[in-house]
């Protein structure tokens, strides 16, 4: 699956246990009629693709919904939902051109000076 929008959050990457489980969470504004602000988590090596995103930019995000169940010692039994990414895409990809440079305004050169009257070529059209 994959969810579209612009990042409102990106936090920091928090490490749990001794065993050194690693997640890091961003939170997603999809681009609807009713914008939903979805959080998705990343985890362990995944973490890591946050690193060259940043808050405002428009992304495309694949993620695995997960479930769970939880049993308390009452016997009472809930269910959690998250949603995990594991691929990111900046959607604002660089444009065609971008690397040109500009043009320099018409008063940055100097007149030619060194026409001749006999150089002048009219065209027939």
């Amino acid at each position: 699956m994959e969810i579209q929008g612009t990042i409102k959050v990106i936090e920091e990457t928090k490490t749990y246990g001794s065993n050194g489980f690693r997640k890091r969470e961003m939170v997603v504004t999809t681009d609807e009629q009713y914008p939903q602000h979805l959080l998705v988590e990343f985890v362990q090596d995944k973490t890591n693709l946050l690193d060259k995103f940043q808050v405002g930019q428009q992304v495309k995000v694949s993620i695995d919904l997960r479930g769970r169940e939880w049993v308390s010692p009452q016997g009472d039994t809930k269910y959690f939902n998250s949603i995990q990414g594991w691929r990111i895409e900046n959607l604002q990809e660089a444009t065609p051109g971008d690397d040109i440079p500009p043009v320099p305004p018409a008063d940055a050169f100097e007149p030619a000076d060194n026409l001749k009257e006999e150089d002048y070529d009219d065209l027939p059209f």
